[in-house]
C-alpha cells in the first residue's frame, strides 16, 4: 500500500455526481420510511381501536400542522424511494449502466420524484 497517497477526509470538498447523490438519498429515504413506520403504525392502531380513535387521527391529519408535515414527509420519502428503487431495478437488469445512461436515469428520478412530492403536498395540504 502506498502510504504517500493523499487522503481527503473533508466530505464537504468532495463533489458527488448526480447518480451518487440519488443513490445516497435512496438509502436515506429508506431510513426515514423505517423510522416513519412508528408514526404510521401508531396512527393506524389508534384509528382502528375505536370510532373515537379514528376521529382523533382524522382530526389530527386535517387540522394539525405537525401531523400534516409528518404525513407529507413520509409520502415524499416514499415517492423518492419508490422512483429510485425502480432506477436501481433497471440497473440490476443492465439497462442504462453506462455513464450517460446513469446520469439520465438520475435526472429522470429527480424530476419524477419532484412531481410526485409536489402532488403529495397538494393532496396533504
Amino acid at each position: 500500500m502506498n502510504s504517500k497517497r493523499p487522503v481527503n477526509l473533508d466530505l464537504t470538498t468532495i463533489h458527488f455526481p448526480l447518480p451518487a447523490l440519488t443513490s445516497i438519498t435512496h438509502r436515506v429515504t429508506g431510513v426515514i420510511l423505517f423510522v416513519g413506520l412508528i408514526f404510521a403504525f401508531w396512527a393506524l392502531g389508534k384509528s382502528l381501536s375505536s370510532p373515537a380513535g379514528f376521529d382523533a387521527v382524522s382530526n389530527a391529519l386535517a387540522n394539525n400542522v405537525l401531523a400534516k408535515f409528518i404525513a407529507w414527509g413520509l409520502l415524499s420519502a416514499l415517492a423518492f424511494h419508490f422512483v429510485a428503487g425502480i432506477k436501481h431495478l433497471l440497473m440490476d437488469a443492465d439497462i442504462g449502466v453506462t455513464l450517460e445512461g446513469s446520469v439520465q436515469k438520475a435526472q429522470i428520478t429527480v424530476v419524477v420524484s419532484a412531481v410526485l412530492i409536489i402532488l403529495a403536498g397538494v393532496w396533504v395540504w
